[in-house]
C-alpha cells in the first residue's frame, strides 16, 4: 500500500488507529515505514464504536494464519516473529469517512490475515470524492 499512497488523492487524509502501548509505535512506525498520523485508542472505544469485536482463539490461530508464520519463518527466520504484547484476539477494520463526517464505506476483518485489497480502498475513497 506504501507505494500507492498518491493514489489515494490530495484531499484524502490516512490515518492508522491502534490500541497499542504508545511507547512501541515508534518502532513500530520505523519498521513498517508509516507516513501517515497514528492515534492510539488504549480503551478501544473507536474498535467498539465501529463494532470491531474481537475473534475466537480459533479464528486468531487458523490453518491461514499459520500457515502465514510458517512462511515468515522460512522466508526471514525467528527473527521475524515478535512475542505479542496486545490482544492477538481485537479484529481490526478499515473505514472511510466522507467529507462530511459519515461511514461511507467499511471492511471488518474476520481474522488477523483479512484485509481489503488497496484497489477497493482506493475505489471507496474516489467514490466519497
Amino acid at each position: 500500500m506504501r507505494d500507492r499512497l498518491n493514489e489515494f488523492g490530495a484531499d484524502t487524509e490516512l490515518v492508522l488507529v491502534t490500541f497499542t502501548n504508545p511507547k512501541a509505535l515508534v518502532s513500530y512506525r520505523a519498521k513498517h515505514k508509516i507516513p501517515f498520523p497514528i492515534l492510539v485508542d488504549p480503551d478501544r472505544s473507536v474498535y467498539r464504536a465501529y463494532g470491531l469485536g474481537r475473534a475466537t482463539t480459533r479464528r486468531v490461530w487458523s490453518l491461514g494464519v499459520l500457515r502465514t508464520y510458517t512462511q515468515l519463518l522460512w522466508r526471514d527466520g525467528f527473527g521475524a516473529l515478535e512475542r505479542p504484547t496486545d490482544d492477538t484476539r481485537q479484529l481490526g477494520g478499515d473505514m472511510v469517512i466522507a467529507p462530511d463526517g459519515t461511514l461511507a464505506w467499511g471492511f471488518w476483518s474476520e481474522g488477523p490475515a483479512d484485509r481489503p485489497t488497496v484497489n477497493s480502498l482506493i475505489d471507496a475513497v474516489s467514490a466519497c470524492a
